[in-house]
Order: C-alpha cells, then structure tokens, then sequence
C-alpha cells in the first residue's frame, strides 16, 4: 500500500501501527483495504492498534490509488434552462444515493470545449460521464469506446449506435402537439425548430411534418423558422411568422423557452393567447406551468431522463461487462390553456 494513501495522526505512520501489532506494514495495508486472508485475530490486533495510537485513513487518497474516486462528470452545453435544472436533479440525486460526487462542465454549446473536456476527463478525474445534449460526440466516442470508459448521453444526436443512451420519443411528442393542433381546426400551424445539428431537433420537425402530411395539409417552408432552444430565437421567429402575409393561426416551438419568446411578442403586438393565436412547448419545463396562459406542452420526463442515465452508469462501473443500454423514455402531450379551437378564437 502506497504511503501517500495514508493521513498520520501526529507522527503515526503505516509503520508504526505494524509495529505495535507486531504484523508486517503489508498485513496493516490488508487489513486498512479490507481484503480477505487476513486472520480475525490478526485484523483484531491491527484495529486496536489503529485505535489506540490515532492513525487515520486517509479514504480520498486511498480511492485515487485505486483509480476509484467517486466522482462522476456531467458535461451539459449551459446552465441557462430549466430543461437542464430538471435533468441535472435527477441524476444527482442519484448520485447523492449511491454515495458518489457530482463534478459539473458548461461546455457553452461548443464542440471543441465539449472534446477538451472529454480528453482531460478520461484521465483518471472522475469514474465516469454523463453527457447531455452532446453536440459533436462522434469526435470523442472512439477515445471513450477504445478505453472501454463508462459513459452514457442524454438526449443524443443520434449519430452512434454503440453508446449507452438515454433519450424520449421526441417525432411522437411532436407529431402529437400537431396533431392536437390539427384537432382543433388549425391548418395554417408554424413551427420554430432547435439547433439542427441535433437529433432531439430533427426528430421534432419530422413529426410536424408527418402530422401535417398525415392530415393532407401542404408544407409551407415560410412556416417553419429555424430557432436554437434560445429565447432570443423564440422572439425573432414570432416576429418574422406574425409579419408574414398570412400568419400562421397556431405557433408549435420546439421547446418551452422559444415558446415563452414567442409569447411575449404575441403580448407586446396586442395579441391575445389563445384567442389570436395558440401556442404549444415542448419539455414541459417547471415554468410553463407558471407562464399566463399556462403553455401547452409536450411534457419530456426531465428528471426520470437524469435518473435513468446515472443508473445506467452506475450499473457499468459495478459490472464492466453490462451491456450498453439504450432506452427511450415516452413524451406526453400536456394540454393548458395556450391553445383552443380555431373557431372559437376572437373576431
């Protein structure tokens, strides 16, 4: 056993203690590791003597050199969203569980910072990673895959099929806030997508999509505005979609914070919601519920998303040979009162 995995009481060495229980340092580092072999007499004897001259383990350095330091890393791109709060919950609390250290990265939505992060990590910082909402993972999932490090995404892109992954139905929420829309008597319906190099975002508009084919209403491309999850986008989509010729009777955001964007410039033009014009989320972020109207949804299992991810994770590091788990949690269409009947609207 390595000196430096012990933390002396004074100037109580390993020594020491083998001394005073007449046993070698090595039977001493046995018995402070609690392996097996070692007589119960014997174990006895060393306890006493740990006890009786104040030696103390050092516990932190004793896991490092076992290359165990129960610490798992969480890389997420910012810090700015409720959809991350719900999802870091979860899988800290599992974490809190299971007697492990949570260790959080911000990556603010750069590919590089995310690699960076992944190749510092790898090398003996923490136990394991969670990454969720990866932008760029095919250039680090080979390094990951090669030194067999346990690691899972949430919400993916979809790009690797050998990473142990958590995602949700994301095209069938979709398709169903559409639908929903649809059912209302909407047929002129806009959607504001996410950042398009992920697959959570393609995944959603291909559900609006398929809703609207599924119901024979025509694609119109000025509909659609390409948004990034950002508020900001929220705001300058609402703007371009009420200054078309024809604006659209239903906006469908690909998440709640756009969704909230777009909300507050249908206020600002003196628009009412839903009587002018119906909106629908997607996450179901503790704030929708809280917003005026209260916003319809799509509802993600956020949290269940961050548990699920962890135990998967946890799972690996106790057995190195569980196979990859890849699983997708279901999406619920949560109706408030953002939207209504096209009939029944104001005018």
């Amino acid at each position: 056993m390595p000196r430096d995995e012990i933390q002396v009481s004074g100037r109580v060495t390993i020594f020491d203690v083998a001394e005073a229980s007449g046993v070698s340092y090595g039977t001493v580092s046995r018995v402070i590791n609690n392996e097996p072999h070692v007589r119960e007499t014997t174990r006895k004897r060393v306890m006493d003597a740990i006890d009786r001259l104040g030696f103390v383990i050092n516990r932190q350095a004793q896991s490092l050199a076992r290359g165990q330091t129960h610490v798992i890393g969480v890389l997420v791109p910012d810090l700015g969203t409720g959809y991350i709060g719900e999802i870091i919950r979860g899988i800290d609390d599992e974490l809190d569980h299971a007697g492990f250290d949570l260790m959080l990265f911000t990556t603010h939505r750069r590919a590089a910072k995310e690699s960076n992060y992944v190749a510092s990590l790898v090398q003996g910082v923490v136990e394991g990673l969670v990454l969720v909402l990866p932008r760029n993972p095919a250039d680090y999932l080979g390094v990951l895959s090669s030194r067999n490090f346990p690691h899972v995404l949430v919400d993916h892109q979809g790009v690797d099929t050998t990473s142990p992954a958590i995602g949700t139905t994301n095209w069938q929420g979709a398709f169903l806030a559409t639908e929903h829309l649809i059912n209302l008597g909407h047929n002129h319906i806009a959607f504001i997508t996410g950042t398009m190099d992920l697959g959570c975002a393609q995944d959603r508009l291909d559900g609006y999509k398929a809703a609207l084919s599924m119901h024979h209403i025509p694609q119109i491309p000025e509909l659609i505005f390409e948004g990034d999850f950002f508020q900001n986008s929220g705001v300058a989509a609402a703007n371009a979609l009420l200054d078309l010729a024809v604006p659209p009777s239903a906006i469908f955001a690909s998440n709640d914070v756009m969704a909230m964007g777009a909300m507050d410039v249908i206020r600002h033009r003196g628009l009412r919601i839903p009587d002018d014009i119906s909106i629908v989320g997607f996450d179901d972020i503790p704030q929708s519920a809280m917003v005026f109207p209260p916003l319809t949804t799509v509802r993600q299992p956020l949290e269940q998303m961050g548990r699920v991810a962890t135990q998967v994770l946890l799972a690996m590091l106790k057995n190195p040979e569980t196979k990859n788990s890849r699983q997708e949690l279901p999406t619920q269409l949560v109706v408030r009162s953002s939207t209504c009947n096209y009939k029944d609207r104001a005018g």
